[in-house]
């Protein structure tokens, strides 16, 4: 699968004083996006530690605006939710909220990057758990997503939903979306090949679309449609790929 390479908007020199301001682009990846909250953490904490003055961090404020943004954006739309409604959710100054965010693109971009890294962190521990087990693994991924698309409220993917509300591929949420779904691959591809050693790419991106489908068919037809069939055909599948392999 082809894949554009991206030059990351932090770069090495300058990643302590701009960490805290990054925002989501074409050109922040979501690890550039996690790591910059986490230094900008790491950076209160230490202002605190030297007898500062106590006040909520940069850290604090940037987790609830894009909490606000969630909930907000999960009950409606990205589109549909305007920057002053959301900084008066937030309980903060508008140019506090912009100080964190310079623009609606930018905070569309940062959640969608939050949302992936969060996704993307449970996989890898469930990975861990089970190392050595590429079949469970890969079984786990789906199990995860069945107990996502049945849980109450559930209203669609948020990389798909969002990222189908902006139409310039570069826009920050679809690039957002892009990376995540890249990233999801690329564990799905890993699994699959110690499966079916040379037909892994095959394995995954069947896989892959099954997810895909059990988010869209969950979110438009419940819980009790097609998606509740998602992990019975994802065995067929690994099945399949070890019989002819």
């Amino acid at each position: 699968m082809p894949r554009v390479t991206r030059t990351p908007l932090v770069t090495q020199s300058n990643i302590l004083r701009r960490a805290a301001n990054c925002s989501v682009t074409p050109g922040c990846t979501i690890g550039t996006v996690t790591s910059a909250l986490s230094l900008a953490a790491a950076d209160d904490a230490l202002a605190a530690d030297a007898g500062g003055p106590v006040r909520r961090s940069r850290a604090e404020r940037q987790a609830i605006v894009l909490d606000t943004a969630e909930r907000l954006f999960a009950g409606r739309s990205s589109r549909s939710v305007g920057m002053d409604e959301l900084v008066r959710e937030t309980g903060l100054g508008k140019m506090t909220v912009y100080r964190l965010f310079k623009s609606k693109d930018d905070l569309v971009g940062a959640y969608l990057s939050r949302k992936a890294a969060t996704v993307l962190a449970f996989i890898d521990a469930e990975l861990v758990r089970l190392q050595g087990d590429p079949r469970a693994a890969l079984l786990s991924v789906v199990d995860a997503v069945e107990r996502d698309v049945t849980r109450t409220g559930f209203r669609g993917c948020p990389f798909n939903n969002v990222s189908s509300e902006y139409d310039d591929p570069q826009h920050p949420a679809r690039s957002a979306a892009a990376d995540y779904k890249f990233e999801l691959y690329g564990r799905l591809e890993r699994l699959a090949e110690e499966i079916v050693p040379g037909g892994g790419e095959d394995l995954a991106a069947q896989l892959h679309l099954i997810i895909d489908g059990m988010y869209l068919s969950g979110g438009l037809l419940g819980p009790d449609g097609p998606a509740a069939h998602g992990r019975q055909l994802a065995e067929r599948l690994i099945s399949i790929a070890l019989e002819r392999a």
